[in-house]
């Protein structure tokens, strides 16, 4: 591995073995170095792969002033949130959680608190990414030594959805409050799980896709099975009858159509959850001597 440019003290370009050009970090990789000059393998410490060269040359250029540990904390991060989440990310989130991360520690060092005002919405409609966010607090505090708000976690949990999605920030909070007029529709004729359950989870993992679907991909009829939606009209009722009301709403206020089939599968979604959530209840009832 030969040097192309040093970016800092810590982090280098170079080529891989495909002539595709790399980002190199590890600590003092860098230190009086010069293009040309053979890599010390030893150092290397993480390797970014950036296909999208506009990306890579922003994300160089965040790099030259940034400390070692922000870039790495963050790397570990993104790692983390891909495993979790078993999906691909935009590279994108390099730049946007990079450059957020560093941004709250230097804010946090100079006592300027931060309030995210969509909090409560970002924990109860994105949990899993919540959940990433508060590890990433962890993470944070083992490498700065000091503990951010749990308002950070929300931060980076939506940085998280709009990795997932491709899309930035105001498409996420779009998504958002969709999902919040969704719930609010069903919460009104359905008695949900309870927050931070399983199925509730599931539910809400299924309003995260289909609210993307609707925003932000062109209406798609997929494969017609009319026994199914016979089906599930004639034998789902209590939940059929509320996603009417959501079709009907989200055409108005958002000026979306969900297809036959979207109401067909979010039908049975609200019925494997509210179902699942019973069953659980029973069980557990059974299991303590109940009746």
């Amino acid at each position: 591995m030969v040097i192309e440019k040093v970016i800092n003290n810590n982090v280098i370009s170079s080529r891989d073995a495909d002539n595709n050009e790399i980002i190199v970090m590890g600590r003092g990789i860098g230190f009086q170095k010069k293009p040309g000059q053979a890599v010390n393998e030893r150092h290397v410490e993480k390797v970014f792969r950036l296909e999208n060269s506009d990306v890579r040359e922003q994300f160089k250029n965040l790099l030259e002033s940034m400390p070692l540990e922000y870039i790495q904390v963050s790397a570990d991060i993104i790692s983390y949130a891909k495993k979790k989440l078993n999906t691909k990310l935009s590279q994108n989130v390099y730049l946007t959680l990079t450059d957020h991360i560093a941004f709250a520690i230097e804010r946090f060092k100079k006592d300027m608190p931060f309030s995210n005002a969509l909090y409560g919405e970002i924990k109860r409609f994105y949990p899993e990414e919540f959940r990433i966010g508060i590890h990433a607090l962890r993470l944070i505090e083992e490498c700065a030594g000091i503990r951010l708000p749990d308002d950070e976690a929300a931060s980076i949990a939506i940085h998280l959805v709009d990795a997932e999605f491709d899309i930035k920030v105001r498409d996420t909070y779009c998504m958002t409050n969709m999902m919040e007029d969704i719930v609010r529709i069903l919460e009104k004729e359905r008695v949900l799980p309870p927050e931070e359950s399983f199925h509730r989870d599931f539910l809400l993992s299924s309003l995260k896709f289909l609210s993307h679907r609707l925003l932000f991909i062109p209406l798609k009829e997929g494969t017609r099975d009319q026994r199914l939606y016979e089906f599930v009209r004639k034998h789902c009722c209590q939940e059929y009858e509320p996603v009417q009301k959501i079709k009907k709403f989200i055409r108005e206020k958002y000026g979306c159509d969900m297809t036959e089939e979207e109401q067909i599968y979010l039908t049975l979604w609200l019925k494997q959850a509210v179902d699942g959530e019973n069953n659980s209840n029973r069980k557990g009832r059974t299991e303590h001597g109940g009746i």
